[in-house]
């Protein structure tokens, strides 16, 4: 339902193929054993991937995604890093990452850095 929830705001229901697309999103985040989980009973590392499911469910051509490895270890952001590349390649979707980890910037394709809101490189 979490996942389900951009499909509900875009058409006031569910249908057939929204749930499908969710169901393939968890499987693709590597969820599928915890589909039915509360948010209460996952990690915070399966939270995030329950969101980037939840943000790439109505096939966007650009996620915001603001500090995303902020609160996880560095496997896990990695993994999460590794989990953006693999979904930019196939739904062609990118990927705008606010970051102050320099070694995340580092991981992405391009750098734009800001200064007091300016950009400056």
């Amino acid at each position: 339902e979490n996942v389900l929830f951009p499909s509900y705001a875009a058409h006031g229901h569910e249908t057939a193929a929204s749930r499908a697309r969710a169901e393939a999103l968890i499987d693709r985040v590597g969820l599928a054993d915890r589909r039915d989980y509360l948010p209460s009973r996952i990690s915070g590392g399966q939270r995030q991937r329950v969101a980037v499911a939840r943000a790439v469910m109505m096939a966007p051509e650009l996620v915001l995604a603001d500090e995303p490895t902020g609160n996880l270890d560095r496997e896990t952001g990695s993994e999460i890093l590794e989990m953006f590349r693999s979904i930019s390649a196939s739904e062609h979707t990118a990927f705008l990452i606010s970051t102050h980890d320099p070694e995340i910037a580092k991981r992405c394709d391009r750098e734009i850095h800001m200064v007091d809101g300016r950009l400056v490189s």
